[in-house]
């Protein structure tokens, strides 16, 4: 007698989705039943269960991740989780409620295919603890590759394995490692940082394990380090590359045994602590080199996450600069601004070597000193390409023809105020506020500068 195949259901608002989806689902031989709620899986489940559940997290109604919570406690599963809103903490809530995958949108029909096979492979497999409140992280992103980056520490967070967080310099690597303890069973317990390339190399030993009064010349008393600090947390170690190699073998003895010295003392402390490590740098190379240790290596990079740098997620670049420019105006208590259509696409294109880090400085200097509600082109800065040579001026035609398309109105006006402020403004930043140099440097005269410059504060639009 064979054996019956087993049943797949698929719950989502969207019939399209459920229908490519079942239909590559029966071609790999399984049986597949749709739903277009959470509601019609409960009313199901009073005639029978599924070998296996596909859940969109966002559907009316009841959605997927209190329908994940409600199977679990019913022994009911796997459960995999689809969704168009993969972020931190939802990818994170997840797998804390029990997910054994999560499927971006839109996703590789052959790899969603591939993730039920080997969901169903592992269904006897314990399930995951029930789900806990989520924070709200600054982590964003809507490109493929954040999503993954999301999933990656919406997998590894709940355990207690260590994680090499790699990338260029502001890509946002403590943001990740906050979001990891955050969503971790360790976020009620201390997180603690430390750069260890912002350390002088004779004070390091001291900052990660700390010192007995005496220890050394200064020490009055008795300074407990990193590691005690965030001891039942989380413990970052930036710039983990950069580390002097007798430090590496005294962090490799603590990673091994958990148990450490204070400086110049005598009382072994055991500490419970989960390290995450982050670099710019690549440690393999380091390793062949010499500068690094391969056996600490190994027991840091049990899990690598890889930010990608900005300019291979351009499509996220909008999203963060006006999530900013908006932060900034908040937290400096300024009139909130926009970018306009032709700003957004200019910063779009900009590579931006200081990534994330720049990108957001950049806002808030935008945030600050430019002049209207609506951030221009020619506002961005030397740095942007769009200002560069003469692009500067196709990208204020790009600009003149959205705003006539749009129906805008006093666009001579609004352009000409915007580029004086800019000129002068840049023009006292050169001279250090010296308004007669600054006007030497523009050509223009000393009073002419003034009177600008008090139309332009005078003409500065009011919060609306």
């Amino acid at each position: 007698m064979t054996e019956p195949r087993p049943e797949i259901w698929i719950a989502d608002d969207d019939r399209g989705v459920r229908f490519v989806l079942a239909e590559a689902l029966r071609d790999a031989g399984l049986l597949v039943r749709e739903f277009g709620s959470g509601e019609e899986v409960r009313e199901a489940l009073r005639d029978g269960r599924p070998a296996l559940l596909l859940t969109d997290v966002r559907m009316p109604g009841e959605g997927g991740l209190a329908l994940l919570s409600a199977l679990k406690t019913q022994g009911i599963g796997p459960v995999i989780v689809m969704s168009a809103y993969t972020d931190v903490a939802t990818t994170a809530a997840a797998y804390r409620a029990g997910a054994v995958d999560y499927l971006a949108k839109p996703f590789d029909l052959d790899q969603a295919v591939a993730a039920v096979q080997r969901a169903l492979a592992d269904a006897p497999m314990a399930q995951a603890p029930a789900p806990e409140p989520t924070a709200t992280h600054a982590l964003l992103g809507e490109s493929a590759a954040m999503r993954e980056v999301f999933r990656l520490i919406g997998r590894v967070a709940a355990s207690d394995l260590n994680v090499l967080i790699t990338g260029e310099t502001g890509t946002g690597k403590e943001l990740v490692a906050r979001a990891l303890h955050d969503e971790s069973a360790r976020r009620d317990k201390p997180f603690v940082a430390l750069n260890t390339a912002a350390i002088p190399s004779e004070l390091l030993e001291s900052e990660l394990f700390g010192h007995e009064a005496g220890a050394f010349t200064g020490a009055t008393r008795r300074h407990a380090g990193r590691f005690e600090q965030a001891e039942g947390g989380t413990l970052f170690l930036d710039e983990i590359g950069d580390m002097p190699l007798a430090l590496q073998t005294r962090l490799l003895r603590v990673l091994a045994g958990g148990e450490f010295y204070r400086v110049g003392g005598r009382e072994l402390i055991r500490g419970n602590v989960r390290i995450i490590a982050a670099t710019h740098q690549d440690l393999d190379t380091r390793v062949a080199a010499g500068q690094f240790r391969a056996d600490l290596k190994h027991r840091l990079d049990v899990v690598r996450i890889e930010l990608p740098p900005l300019r291979e997620r351009r499509t996220d670049v909008p999203l963060l600069a006006q999530h900013f420019l908006a932060a900034a105006a908040q937290e400096l208590k300024l009139p909130p601004k926009r970018f306009s259509r032709a700003a957004l696409k200019a910063i779009a294109q900009r590579d931006f070597p200081g990534n994330v880090r720049e990108l957001e400085n950049l806002c808030r200097r935008l945030a600050v000193i430019a002049p209207g509600v609506e951030i221009l082109p020619a506002e961005l800065g030397a740095t942007s390409p769009a200002t560069t040579a003469n692009g500067w001026t196709d990208a204020l035609r790009e600009w003149a023809v959205q705003a006539l398309a749009d129906g805008e109105v006093d666009i001579h006006t609004r352009a000409r105020e915007a580029l004086d402020h800019t000129l002068l403004q840049v023009a006292l930043e050169a001279h250090e506020g010296h308004r007669q140099h600054a006007a030497a440097a523009l050509g223009v005269g000393r009073n002419t500068l003034t009177r600008k410059l008090g139309a332009s504060r005078t003409r500065r639009p009011s919060k609306s």
